[in-house]
């Protein structure tokens, strides 16, 4: 089993509180003193560990993305034909086993027109994590093709691009009304997309 160092810990706890600061408040609403009090860690550690806040939130942002794509693998990794992955990963965006859903915790929703204004660091390895989510569609999408469980007529990247857009728009959606209705018509509309021609 390996240990981790001290000053791992610590770096994980920093970011660790740090996503949850960003996903109730946004990146520019969190403060270095709020985040340092909520650490209980003092600014010089902050320094140590991080050069600036940008430099915080483009590991804060590596982190969720690995943290994601293993969430990703876990879920496209799931038993069943190419539909029934696919849906078994939109299903996590309504509820993820009786925890938070995937919208509700997905900073691309909480950040994307944020940071794209803000820095540009971040916005490149935020669309590297969207652009990785997007091939596992497209890979699944395809796969479902093969097996029939998905419309031949549906090409898979513009699908997978079509579908993602229209979960992403209906997350947002749905955290400005604090209505899920918008994900539950985005979850009627994925069926329809992959069985009717043309539906996207």
């Amino acid at each position: 089993m390996v240990t981790k160092k001290k000053s791992e810990l610590t770096r994980s706890h920093i970011l660790a509180i740090g996503r949850e600061l960003v996903l109730r408040k946004g990146f520019g609403g969190v403060g270095l003193k709020e985040l340092l009090e909520q650490s209980a860690v003092p600014k010089g550690s902050f320094y140590y560990y991080f050069a600036s806040k940008e430099a915080f939130g483009c590991a804060l942002l590596k982190q969720y993305c690995s943290d994601y794509a293993e969430r990703l693998d876990a879920l496209f990794g799931w038993k069943g034909n190419g539909r029934q992955r696919l849906m078994h990963y939109w299903d996590a965006w309504l509820s993820d086993g009786g925890t938070a859903s995937l919208a509700e915790r997905c900073l691309v929703v909480k950040l994307a027109a944020e940071i794209s204004d803000l820095s540009d660091n971040m916005r490149v390895i935020l669309l590297g994590g969207v652009e990785d989510l997007i091939r596992r569609l497209t890979k699944t999408i395809t796969e479902g093709r093969e097996d029939g469980s998905i419309s031949p007529s549906c090409i898979p990247e513009k699908t997978a691009r079509s579908l993602y857009s229209l979960w992403l728009g209906a997350a947002i959606l749905a955290k400005l009304g604090k209505d899920k209705t918008p994900l539950d018509q985005a979850m009627l509309a994925t069926e329809q997309a992959l069985s009717a021609p043309g539906s996207l």
